[in-house]
């Protein structure tokens, strides 16, 4: 049964890369975690139901950090999903009790920053940081985004799960835009190596080389999430925010405004009737 189970495992990360549009980088995150929970787990068949024993893989996997194990036990759940889905099999899971990870997000980057990187940046580094800055994307939309996708003022992106949202470019990242097409002439993706998309590490690579050379170390991620940091704290409706991110629920959006309590903190103590009230 192990060699089925392999099998299956080959054809749900095909299934994700070429149907559901899965990154590279996603794909072999999800390869290593199923190849670690396939060398040590039980496959087999009872009673007409697949059981999937992952006890010995728990159990490996038990010194790793929360959110390691988190996102190794959502491979397999991605896995027994697209079995129960795709292939019509009935599959109970063995050892299946979840794992209560702590919700924290990367510190933002300071604005002042983000424009002292820009001041200085090439053309492409300038369009990858305005692009996910500016419109708060995931570094696999970026790389997947169509030259077509882009019309006049608003750009069609596909995020997870292949849901699509509409997004207004600013003005300021338009005429960037206009200067990169006339520059590279992207024919099908708007970054392109050898007529291929370039994939998330190579977007990536530029953008954190291009932040180190100004002695700041800045992940995609974290553009992503000044993006939505800095328009809340500057006054941003919640459901607006969340829609450009393209979240699925709010109250993953609501985790942006914790990030922001020394923010009100300071107003509420500047604009409070009671400040400056002298005490008795």
């Amino acid at each position: 049964m192990s060699i089925f189970l392999k099998r299956l495992i080959s054809d749900f990360l095909g299934y994700m890369r070429d149907i559901r549009g899965y990154s590279e980088t996603s794909i072999v995150t999800y390869e290593i975690a199923l190849r670690q929970m396939f060398e040590v787990s039980e496959f087999y068949e009872e009673d007409s139901i697949w059981i999937l024993d992952i006890t010995h893989f728990r159990i490996n996997i038990v010194e790793n950090n929360k959110k390691t194990i988190a996102k190794k036990l959502s491979a397999v759940h991605s896995l027994v999903s697209y079995l129960q889905d795709q292939r019509d099999m009935k599959i109970k899971l063995i050892s299946d009790e979840p794992v209560k990870v702590p919700k924290t997000l990367p510190k933002p980057i300071d604005e002042k920053y983000i424009r002292e990187v820009l001041d200085s940046a090439t053309l492409i580094e300038r369009v990858i940081i305005e692009m996910l800055y500016g419109l708060g994307l995931r570094i696999s939309e970026l790389s997947s985004l169509r030259v077509e996708s882009i019309r006049g003022g608003w750009i069609e992106v596909v995020g997870k799960g292949g849901k699509s949202r509409e997004l207004p470019l600013l003005p300021l990242l338009r005429s960037t835009l206009d200067r990169y097409m006339e520059s590279y002439a992207p024919q099908i993706y708007l970054f392109e190596k050898d007529t291929k998309a370039m994939n998330s590490a190579q977007l990536r690579y530029i953008l954190t080389r291009c932040f180190k050379k100004r002695g700041i170390k800045a992940t995609p991620h974290q553009l992503r999430h000044s993006f939505a940091t800095h328009l809340l704290n500057s006054g941003a409706r919640i459901s607006d925010v969340s829609e450009l991110l393209g979240h699925s629920s709010m109250s993953t959006t609501q985790l942006y405004t914790k990030l922001g309590d020394s923010k009100k903190l300071k107003e509420y103590l500047s604009a409070h009737p009671l400040v400056g009230q002298k005490a008795y």
